[in-house]
């Protein structure tokens, strides 16, 4: 028989050989079809007698990505109209179908391997579970995970069952709750894996363990007096594990993210009951799971806009995709030499270019470090390493753009200066490249006043730390044209990020947000809350960090000098607010955050505490009696940031919401549990928000003023997803 996923072939010992190879994509997913065929394959495997066992391994640089969740996110759109109980239904028997495969395929009486050549996440890792046996590649990056709660759903092919009977659960709960990876080594280690080998090796020893088959065919948990690993519910150490994982729990997700929670009563539950039962309370809290918001939301911004985003769906009609080749950034502080090591990561060439060679030395240096790090981890070769640190040139020599696809300029936040630099930039640079400036707050149609070709001006902003932030915002100009767009969408995708593509303003998109953020813990401050409560009460709302922690990050004198940036650029026009109080106190002071270790904390070898000094700004100086309530305390942080966001897309700054919410997630860390700060308005329901905001403008003020698009969208009952491009943000 033939198969349009999988090739099969039996070899003279009668072992088949399974290899996962679909047609015309460059990653195996577990897709309907998929798993169909993989039926198919396990009754040819169960009920013909020349075949004494199998090998499954794939044709790909890695073994499968998992459930193909575009085909999941379909689904769940094919359920609007159902009662609740058929939707259910619905979903249960979708969930409940991959699990009968697979127990399937390792009750078919033979046993089966698995050769894990590379990747194997989510499904593509439960898969492996299922099979009776593992080898694993050590010399192709290959890891094993189970990152389903990252994106706001659990395991549904077993996962939740087969891992922690593999190997306790306490060394399963990283893995299931927090996404853990493991490599090979460690795979090995904790027994997720039998032998480990090249990637030249690995089918063969499958055989090997295939026709030895030490298991007789059966899965440890099919065999008689099966103890789980470490004890089992009821066990007076797999007891303690349980009494301990609840509230570490509730501790790390503040009740926000109900993934977690399920995956834990998953295996609770399961743990007490035989494998075929276990496999249906997986698939029936994989259901109910999938019936919440936060899932569906999760599911949307964190992979299916996310990944649409980063496949170019903003690039403009007519446009087609470019090679860059090689960039130029200017600015060799710390934001400008991140740029530069994302840059040689992804093997574009780079010429770092600052104000003197000492300067553009140094920002070569931290290229080095970064990549020496990755030697120190295993990760890169020292050969590799000083191939990708040897990309970047380091010069003062602005003669050496003259072959450059894309600048990118990377100063700090001085219009006059970045015009200088513009000027200077352009006698050099060929008349068709790209030039980006990365501000997060200057409007880049005045910078772009400077260039002789504001057709090719674009705002290419970066967030701090480059390296470890996902999100570039490309903000357009008044001139900026579609081919600019289009360029450093290619620039961004290769150095693997994700963009998203925003109107001019000031402050652009993330960071006109961000501030809410920021000044609604200043406006607390100067409330008289007290400065622990502002920043446990966001943590619960499931922001990452606290508010006044976050400014220490981005630095006080950072948003000093935006402050005087924009107070110089608005004039009479400027309005003083108790934030610019703050900061501006706070700078006098000499607090310019983590970067000289004080700030709202205080900084030192064994971590960081609030400054105790704090209550200076409150009025009086004196905290007051009776503290909020951290509910209305995390109402202000969301809906602040919420309400701007809004406005954003009133004025038609952010043109897609799929943007503004991957790009509220990615960029600042908006409760991702929401899906984004559109998808928490939606869920919520407009006309709900709005009461809520007007309850809080009464009390609070003007950041609680919404828009008139909000207004409008309450009294028709409509979201944002269902008003603004509906077929492309499905």
């Amino acid at each position: 028989m033939t198969y349009t996923h999988f090739k099969f072939e039996v070899d003279g010992d009668g072992i088949a050989l399974i290899t996962f190879d679909s047609p015309n994509v460059s990653m195996n997913v577990l897709s309907n079809a998929v798993m169909q065929e993989m039926g198919q394959i396990v009754e040819t495997i169960s009920s013909d007698d020349a075949i004494k066992g199998a090998v499954i391994t794939s044709g790909k640089k890695a073994f499968c990505a998992g459930a193909d969740l575009s085909e999941l996110g379909g689904g769940m759109a094919d359920l609007k109209g159902m009662s609740e109980e058929d939707a259910k239904a619905k979903l249960f028997e979708t969930a409940y179908r991959l699990n009968q495969s697979l127990r399937n395929l390792e009750t078919c009486g033979k046993p089966i391997a698995a050769a894990i050549n590379g990747l194997a996440l989510g499904g593509g890792f439960e898969v492996t579970l299922a099979c009776h046996y593992r080898v694993m590649a050590t010399d192709t990056g290959a890891k094993l995970g189970l990152p389903e709660a990252l994106v706001g759903v659990l395991p549904g092919g077993g996962g939740t069952q087969r891992l922690p009977r593999l190997i306790g659960v306490m060394n399963a709960a990283p893995i299931m709750l927090q996404g853990k990876q493991l490599d090979a080594e460690k795979a090995k280690q904790q027994g997720v894996v039998h032998e480990i080998a090249p990637v030249a090796e690995i089918v063969a020893k499958a055989k090997e363990l295939v026709k030895a088959d030490a298991m007789g065919g059966k899965q440890p948990w099919d065999q008689d007096k099966f103890k789980i690993p470490g004890g089992g519910p009821y066990h007076p150490a797999g007891l303690q594990v349980f009494m301990g994982a609840s509230p570490m729990l509730l501790k790390e997700t503040y009740g926000n993210y109900p993934a977690q929670r399920y995956i834990l009563s998953c295996v609770y539950e399961g743990l007490q009951v035989p494998m075929d039962a276990a496999l249906r309370i997986e698939s029936r809290y994989f259901t109910k799971l999938l019936m919440r918001p936060e899932s569906r939301n999760m599911i949307r911004s964190l992979f299916l806009s996310k990944q649409a985003l980063e496949k170019g769906a903003r690039r403009p009609a007519g446009e087609e995709k470019a090679e860059i080749k090689k960039v130029a950034v200017i600015g060799a502080g710390f934001m400008g030499a991140g740029i530069a090591t994302v840059s040689a990561q992804a093997g574009i060439e780079v010429v770092l270019i600052d104000v003197n060679q000492e300067g553009a030395d140094k920002g070569k240096a931290h290229v080095a470090a970064h990549f020496a790090k990755g030697v120190k981890r295993g990760k890169l070769t020292q050969e590799k390493a000083d191939a990708k640190t040897n990309l970047v040139t380091a010069t003062t020599d602005y003669s050496m753009l003259k072959d450059v696809d894309l600048v990118v300029e990377a100063v700090f936040e001085n219009s006059e200066l970045k015009h200088k630099i513009t000027k200077a930039a352009e006698e050099h640079m060929p008349k068709d490249a790209i030039f980006g400036s990365n501000t997060s707050t200057i409007p880049i149609s005045s910078l772009a006043e400077a260039s002789s070709r504001p057709e090719n001006f674009i705002g290419v902003h970066f967030f701090s730390p480059v390296e470890k932030m996902m999100l570039v915002e490309l903000i357009v100009g008044e001139k900026t044209g579609g081919r600019a767009i289009s360029m450093c969408l290619d620039f961004v995708a290769k150095i693997k990020k994700t963009p998203i593509v925003v109107a001019d303003t000031r402050g652009f998109y993330a960071n006109r947000c961000v501030m809410r953020y920021i000044e609604q813990g200043m406006y607390l401050l100067t409330e008289g809350v007290k400065p622990a409560l502002i920043e446990n009460a966001a943590k619960m709302a499931g922001m990452p960090v606290g508010p006044l922690s976050l400014q220490d990050e981005v630095a006080i004198d950072l948003g000093y000098k935006v402050l005087q940036q924009t107070k110089k650029d608005l004039g009479d026009a400027f309005e003083d607010t108790p934030n610019a109080e703050v900061i501006e106190k706070m700078y006098e002071l000499g607090r310019y955050g983590r970067k000289n270790q004080k700030g709202f904390y205080v900084y030192n070898d064994e971590g960081k505490s609030l400054w105790d000094e704090l209550d200076q700004f409150a009025p009086n100086g004196k905290l007051l009696d009776e503290q909020p309530d951290v509910q209305e305390i995390k109402d202000r942080i969301l809906y602040a940031q919420a309400i701007e966001a809004a406005r954003t897309m009133e004025e038609e700054i952010v043109a897609d919401p799929r943007e503004a919410d991957v790009g509220s997630i990615l960029a600042w860390g908006f409760a991702p549990y929401t899906g984004g700060v559109l998808s928490f308005i939606d869920t919520i329901g407009a006309k709900a928000f709005v009461d809520r905001a007007d309850a809080l403008k009464a009390k609070y003020g003007a950041p609680f003023e919404v828009p008139a698009l909000l207004r409008d969208m309450a009294g028709k009952g409509e979201t944002f997803y269902g008003r603004f491009a509906p077929a492309k943000a499905a």
